[in-house]
């Protein structure tokens, strides 16, 4: 292969590439958009397991709270969903302390907290219960019909009793939908 050839493989290669990933990018936002989608995301890295003993949900002082890796995974993440063409979305948070940070540092609009997405780590009797709420959560939110993205930011108990996923810290699952909130099918984002 002469020098040139190689230099006409390498442009092809790199803008077949580029065509393909911008066609990745324009394909998670319409996911998004589509009233069949939403994107649940696990918390950034909050140092330790679990949370002390005797935490306080509305005091964050008592609970596992995101590190300063943590706040600056959160930033990324809300800049790599910018970089997805996700500028806005309607953003609801577990009521703890490590979900709300992340959730706000995303910096995609103002965030709801809903108790149907907050961690049931300490009583996992309360799996079949809050997952069931997590559905008409999504029901009730993809029925407005507003086509703008929805970001759950939760924990991993919660993406695993929905999805059947395990996933890291900062992780993210676009799961679809059917028309009662219930699982279909998911695709998973790493963080970045």
């Amino acid at each position: 292969m002469t020098f040139l050839s190689r230099i006409i493989s390498t442009s092809l290669f790199l803008l077949c590439t580029f065509c393909l990933s911008q066609q990745a990018l324009a394909a998670l936002a319409a996911d998004l958009q589509d009233g069949q989608h939403v994107l649940l995301m696990r918390h950034a890295d909050a140092p330790g397991y679990g949370d002390p003993s005797g935490y306080v949900i509305a005091q964050c002082a008592t609970q596992r709270n995101l590190g300063e890796y943590g706040k600056k995974q959160s930033k990324a993440i809300g800049a790599w969903l910018s970089s997805q063409e996700i500028q806005v979305a309607t953003v609801f948070s577990s009521p703890w302390c490590r979900c709300l940070e992340t959730a706000n540092l995303l910096n995609k609009g103002p965030v709801k907290i809903d108790p149907a997405i907050g961690s049931f780590f300490d009583d996992m009797s309360l799996e079949k219960k809050q997952t069931k709420q997590l559905e008409v959560l999504i029901k009730n939110e993809l029925g407005k019909q507003s086509r703008v993205p929805i970001i759950l930011v939760t924990h991993h108990v919660n993406i695993q009793a929905y999805t059947g996923k395990v996933v890291g810290v900062g992780d993210m699952v676009l799961v679809k939908v059917n028309k009662n909130g219930e699982y279909v099918s998911h695709v998973m984002y790493p963080s970045p």
